[in-house]
């Protein structure tokens, strides 16, 4: 197996090169577990995001940065935004999504107290990587279908020409791959 060695926030992960289409491999990031990792570049992260009422992410990956960065901040609350309606779910808000990690259509949806948590509040959206930008977009949408104001976009990692974009907040720069054929 190839690894992309990957140095941040003082921290070093040996990321596996993992094939995702017939031309395309990614450096796979997984944060989850990784609370080393987390508080490092939660710690870099911070300095660079503008004050917010509350941060948002997408279910998974996204849950321990943001929880990390809402206590660095001493923010009681953080909205993550589900990729399936849960029964416990009322006045749900759904947007649909296409992600480059993801095999299909999925969705994401806010329950209808956190979309009305947020309603007029400014708001920090957080990712783990953007790449594309499709998860990033939806989550966009969902919290402006909400009423909130998007003050800021956040990521440890911008993958690809992600690099390039000047809209976001981010601390390396993560490439792809060309797969060996």
């Amino acid at each position: 197996m190839k690894y992309y060695n990957l140095k941040i926030a003082g921290l070093t992960r040996d990321l596996p090169i993992i094939k995702i289409s017939d031309d395309l491999s990614i450096a796979s990031f997984v944060v989850l577990g990784d609370c080393e990792l987390i508080t490092a570049t939660a710690k870099e992260l911070i300095k660079k995001i503008p004050d917010v009422d509350y941060f948002v992410t997408a279910e998974a990956k996204g849950i321990p940065l943001v929880h990390e960065l809402c206590r660095l901040r001493q923010m009681p609350y953080y909205i993550v935004a589900r990729k399936s309606i849960k029964s416990y779910m009322n006045g749900t808000i759904t947007i649909d999504v296409n992600s480059i990690t993801t095999q299909s259509k999925q969705i994401l949806c806010l329950d209808g107290k956190d979309a009305e948590l947020i309603k007029n509040k400014k708001i920090a959206l957080i990712d783990d990587v953007i790449s594309t930008g499709e998860s990033l977009k939806a989550l966009e949408k969902l919290v402006i279908k909400s009423g909130a104001e998007i003050i800021c976009k956040a990521a440890i990692l911008a993958e690809g020409d992600a690099a390039l974009r000047k809209d976001i907040i981010y601390l390396e720069e993560l490439p792809l791959f060309s797969t060996d054929k």
